[in-house]
């Protein structure tokens, strides 16, 4: 006879934003521990990653869909403990790493059974949780609208953060050139010890102009950015002939002024996009994409997260202020 599940606490205490704010708005709250629905798994969390998204709902810029927990955190690692209706009941007792909705800085957590995926072996806790937001961020915006392929050039702005290191990594595995920007040149070893080809200074030097002269003149072929701004219009100018753009975010603006005559006469082509509002069946087909292609590369070895530094749940808030300033090389991660 199959032995029940241990029971579970009604309530747990997980990290949710007071109000709109800075990182002090962040506190331990009661809620209670989610059950999973059709086609969800439930996790005991060992680590959760923190992202950029996190900071933009904390301060209310980003709000979770309707029905979504208000805790925060959007990946998580963690054993699986229970299955909804119509999740397969062999998950229970996995290790697995997911992309969520919302809710990773919790104790516990419901993620799709789809969206999830079994960690390999030589993955900590740790750097299972760091890896499943960049992952999907990453391939669908690298690979998917960016088009990179073998042999071609990418320019990865903030290549020191932790979309930014796993894109260096992603793109290197693929066959691809990388030149990376970053705001310190004692960073530089490491980013090609992650497989960039070329490293710029952004305070230093004229990354339009790096480009152009590690090109032979000819730019790069696509532009992963995070910063927007006037950025947008440099980056533009790095382009090669048919090159693409893809932007991220926009640390400097979301408001930009483009030359759509410039575009039309060199064939580049701009996207962007964010993961959160996507709907549950495309996160599934991205899913299937990244097991099939990009798994592999995590089992071997050849694509794996950077973690800058760990913190306890109820020190949420340390790791906000932390990734705001500036001083984060890789990924952050919350362990309850």
């Amino acid at each position: 006879m199959t032995a029940s599940p241990a029971p579970l606490p009604d309530s747990m205490r997980a990290v949710v934003a007071r109000e709109p704010g800075d990182a002090g708005v962040l506190v331990l709250a009661e809620r209670p521990v989610p059950v999973p629905g059709p086609g969800e798994i439930l996790l005991r969390v060992r680590a959760a990653g923190v992202n950029r998204p996190d900071v933009m709902q904390r301060q209310g810029i980003s709000k979770p869909a309707p029905g979504v927990t208000d805790v925060l955190g959007l990946e998580a690692c963690g054993e699986v403990v229970r299955c909804g209706p119509g999740a397969d009941p062999a998950l229970l007792g996995q290790r697995r790493m997911a992309l969520l909705p919302g809710g990773g800085y919790a104790p516990w957590c419901v993620a799709a059974a789809d969206h999830s995926f079994a960690v390999p072996d030589r993955l900590s806790d740790t750097e299972a949780a760091a890896l499943p937001e960049g992952l999907f961020t990453v391939w669908h915006n690298l690979f998917e609208l960016g088009r990179l392929a073998l042999g071609e050039t990418v320019l990865v702005h903030g290549g020191a953060g932790g979309i930014g290191t796993l894109a260096i990594r992603m793109a290197h595995a693929a066959g691809a050139t990388v030149i990376a920007t970053a705001s310190d040149e004692a960073r530089f070893p490491a980013l090609r010890a992650l497989g960039a080809d070329a490293t710029i200074c952004w305070r230093t030097a004229d990354f339009v102009e790096a480009c152009r002269d590690f090109t032979g003149g000819r730019g790069v072929d696509v532009v992963l950015d995070v910063v927007g701004g006037d950025y947008v219009r440099r980056n533009l100018q790095a382009l090669a002939f048919g090159g693409r753009h893809v932007s991220l975010s926009f640390l400097q603006g979301s408001s930009v002024t483009i030359d759509l005559l410039a575009l039309m006469q060199r064939q580049l082509s701009l996207h962007s996009s964010t993961l959160r509002p996507q709907s549950h069946a495309e996160k599934t087909r991205m899913a299937g994409c990244i097991a099939r292609h990009v798994l592999p590369l995590v089992r071997d070895g050849r694509v794996a997260p950077r973690i800058h530094a760990a913190f306890p749940l109820a020190e949420a808030a340390a790791s906000h202020a932390c990734l705001e300033s500036g001083q984060v090389f890789g990924k952050l991660v919350l362990v309850p």
